[in-house]
């Protein structure tokens, strides 16, 4: 069994994406390309984004810290720490409205 601390990770995520020169950065923290699941931590200072790219598999978004906007074509949904977001199996694109960090949850399936 393995424990790991997804807040003090998020809060070290940001401190790196706030002196990257892309305003990003993350690691995973299960999976990879041996596993189903993926689960990332991803942290965006205000303003920088995931821009626009296809759904790799059944995906949700959990916000940890700070805010966030998922948007799909025309349709976007705000998310606060506390929050999961389904991410549509279409095009969509992640916005830090705020310095944020999200737990990013992907199954890929062959």
């Amino acid at each position: 069994m393995e424990k790991s601390s997804l807040t003090a990770l998020a809060r070290e995520l940001l401190e790196h994406a706030t002196r990257a020169s892309n305003g990003r950065a993350a690691d995973t923290v299960y999976g990879g390309h041996e596993h189903v699941l993926r689960q990332t931590v991803v942290a965006l200072v205000a303003g920088q984004s995931l821009t626009e790219h296809e759904s790799h598999g059944e995906s949700t978004v959990q916000v940890l810290r700070g805010r966030v906007r998922l948007k799909a074509g025309d349709v976007s949904w705000d998310g606060a720490p506390g929050d999961l977001l389904i991410v549509p199996m279409t095009r969509h694109s992640l916005e830090a409205l705020e310095d944020s960090a999200v737990l990013l949850t992907v199954a890929i399936r062959d």
